[in-house]
């Protein structure tokens, strides 16, 4: 997917729009594709006959002046204030800044800088939006004022649903919704956001965020192949990114964060084409229900396919504890190449215009895109497949621990049926 710089409105109120028919063979693509999946399958089978991955037990331990930087206090609160800072900000251009979206930075801090620069920042540095949320800084700052506790326990089996609901509920106002980039828009979603967290976390208290923050949650997830993570001792560790990512605990709605992210990603890929357009503005029900059930149809396919292959998995290799989230964890790696291949152009264009008009500079020539179109193709391709491909190590080496070995390869096979499908389905939103 490509931007069109010209039309900005368009692109922030709508993802970013989709180019077809990209510079790159779709034969080429898809055998590179299946030969990279059935290459790395039957190496692992031969060559991976023992789980590999250690989770937090793992990781080179950094020096004790950097760790005791990273949790110093003053760190942590200029981290917060920062974050605070940027949300008054954008709160201020929302009040007093232009109708116009076209001339307006808080649309594109919310839609680029927010959600998708999000995916390089946890990459890099772990999961930062903890650090950074402002609604985490001013509950804080309220309890402390109000000297209030909060006198409920989570509920363990609520999990991470409410972020899987409130990441639905974001891709709905980005992709479905009438009017996404509009100031009001944005200040009732934001302010609908704010009284729910804050409600919520007076009841269950600052632990709410951790699974009930969409933006906590979602970076947590992508933060999980970042080479910066902790120990379970607490310390702050260099490590591969698959020890951080067979470390992703196995909670209620993780699967549901997944396939919100994945489908998500395809419907915004597929709301481009022709012939949905076409459904879009000839449906009796009207643009936004159709388009909201578009996205929900995409979101119930990646979910349904995956409840299929856990169903397939225990079938083949017996039951095992966890059959839904036991290899969730695997389809992080595929999320990540989606959003790579989806939003790269987004982030690198849209992105530096969107700080330049919040510094009052948007008079300065148009960025522009870093990849010609045959660089932005390869991009995209290499993104899904290596997603892919990363996904079917995790899996593998989760299930030589899960299953004896006369059963390990075998049980892979539903996994490898879906992350076929899914690599199907990616590249073909990408060249058609």
């Amino acid at each position: 997917m490509v931007l069109h710089p010209a039309d900005p409105l368009t692109a922030l109120a709508h993802g970013i729009g989709s180019q077809h028919d990209l510079p790159i063979s779709p034969f080429y693509a898809f055998a590179g594709a299946f030969a990279a999946l059935f290459v790395s399958f039957l190496a692992l089978g031969l060559l991976w006959s023992t789980s590999r991955f250690r989770g937090d037990r793992s990781g080179l331990a950094l020096p004790a002046a950097v760790q005791r930087v990273a949790d110093a206090p003053a760190t942590r609160t200029a981290l917060r204030g920062i974050g605070l800072a940027a949300a008054l900000a954008v709160l201020s251009y929302l009040l007093l800044g232009p109708d116009d979206p076209a001339r307006n930075p808080a649309p594109g801090a919310v839609y680029v800088l927010l959600w998708v620069g999000l995916v390089p920042a946890s990459l890099l540095f772990g999961p930062v939006w903890r650090l950074l949320n402002p609604i985490r800084t001013l509950h804080r700052l309220l309890s402390r004022a109000l000297r209030r506790k909060p006198d409920r326990p989570l509920p363990a089996l609520l999990g991470q649903w409410p972020a899987a609901a409130g990441l639905f509920a974001f891709t709905w106002l980005e992709l479905a919704s009438p009017d996404p980039a509009s100031t009001t828009t944005l200040l009732i979603a934001l302010a609908t956001h704010t009284t729910v967290q804050l409600t919520l976390a007076a009841r269950f208290g600052e632990r709410w965020f951790d699974d009930g923050d969409p933006f906590e949650a979602y970076s947590a997830l992508l933060a999980r192949l970042s080479p910066l993570g902790r120990r379970n001792d607490g310390r702050l560790v260099l490590r591969s990114p698959f020890h951080g990512l067979d470390a992703t605990p196995e909670r209620p709605g993780l699967v549901a964060i997944v396939c919100v992210l994945l489908g998500s990603t395809a419907y915004d890929g597929f709301s481009d084409n022709p012939a949905w357009i076409n459904v879009l503005q000839t449906s009796p029900l009207g643009r936004t229900p159709t388009a909201t059930l578009g996205l929900l149809g995409s979101v119930s396919l990646v979910a349904a396919l995956y409840c299929l292959c856990a169903a397939a998995t225990r079938l083949v290799s017996g039951p095992h504890p966890g059959p839904l989230t036991a290899f969730a964890h695997s389809l992080v790696p595929i999320s990540l190449g989606y959003l790579i291949a989806h939003y790269f152009s987004l982030l690198v264009v849209e992105g530096p215009r969107t700080v330049s008009m919040a510094l009052g500079t948007d008079n300065a020539p148009e960025p522009a895109p870093p990849l010609g179109p045959g660089g932005l193709a390869a991009l995209q391709v290499i993104a899904v497949i290596t997603g892919h491909v990363l996904g079917v190590v995790a899996a593998h080496d989760r299930s030589v621990r899960l299953f004896p070995p006369a059963k390990a390869v075998a049980g892979q096979l539903p996994l490898l049926a879906l992350m076929i499908t899914y690599t199907l389905g990616g590249l073909t939103l990408l060249l058609n």
